[in-house]
């Protein structure tokens, strides 16, 4: 496995982009001590790609120091003579045909040899078209948009197990009362977040009777690897049951 030496290249690319590690902390979430202890200790694994996303370089570049600095980019005309970027990173997209966007699926999956423990990868298998109008309406950015399925009935009545979530993973700010796609310890979670003084985090279910509120100060957020993945903006609803035909 390669060495994580990502520290030292994590602070040039701040310094170049004249962001202070306050300044940074800020809009991450965190505590300004947990990104400056990023600078010897390399960004977390399981935040290198948000990261690498953030500050547009290359993942592997970041981790490593190996390879290309700036991030793989495609460039597919459509039909309509319109050309489109797709970041070849988490949020890839390909255009289906000028009204529909082909978005990629993340899932949860078990880690090999992880002891039981689990990771949101993505899920080459499965994709869903949406309306491109739909996005360009919200401002949200092709290559930000990604979906994955509601596990559980945490959110039932509103987004029902097994529905359909679709995430903008350039909104990971905290807007109190919107719905977020989250990754805790590897877990996927889809919850209502709120501010909490200090910096802490809140997170509630729709299912307020089964799922009590959960509340997160900001050493336990880096502890427990709270990251959000972005807001949820689109879900489908499946019927809980098939209905029963009369008189067959």
């Amino acid at each position: 496995m390669r060495k994580n030496t990502s520290g030292p290249r994590f602070r040039a690319l701040l310094e170049a982009a004249n962001i202070s590690t306050t300044d940074f902390a800020k809009f991450w979430g965190t505590e300004a001590q947990n990104v400056h202890n990023w600078y010897t200790r390399g960004v977390p694994a399981y935040r290198m790609e948000e990261v690498s996303r953030l500050l547009s370089v290359n993942s592997d570049w970041l981790k490593t120091g190996e390879g290309v600095k700036d991030i793989p980019r495609l460039h597919a005309p459509a039909s309509n003579g319109d050309t489109f970027d797709a970041q070849a990173i988490r949020g890839v997209y390909t255009v289906v045909n000028p009204s529909d966007i082909d978005l990629s699926f993340f899932k949860e999956a078990p880690i090999a040899n992880g002891g039981g423990k689990t990771e949101v990868i993505l899920d080459p298998d499965q994709s869903i078209r949406l309306p491109r109008a739909h996005l360009d309406q919200l401002d949200i950015k092709h290559a930000n948009a990604i979906c994955a399925h509601m596990i559980g009935n945490s959110m039932a009545e509103r987004i029902e197990d097994g529905s359909i979530v679709a995430i903008d993973r350039g909104l990971t700010q905290v807007v109190d009362g919107e719905i977020y796609a989250v990754e805790h310890e590897g877990m996927l979670r889809i919850k209502y977040l709120h501010r909490m003084p200090g910096n802490g985090l809140r997170m509630r279910s729709h299912n307020s009777a089964e799922y009590p509120d959960e509340v997160f100060r900001p050493a336990q957020i880096e502890e427990q690897r709270i990251h959000i993945l972005g807001w949820v903006f689109w879900w489908s609803t499946l019927g809980k049951r098939r209905p029963v035909v009369p008189f067959l």
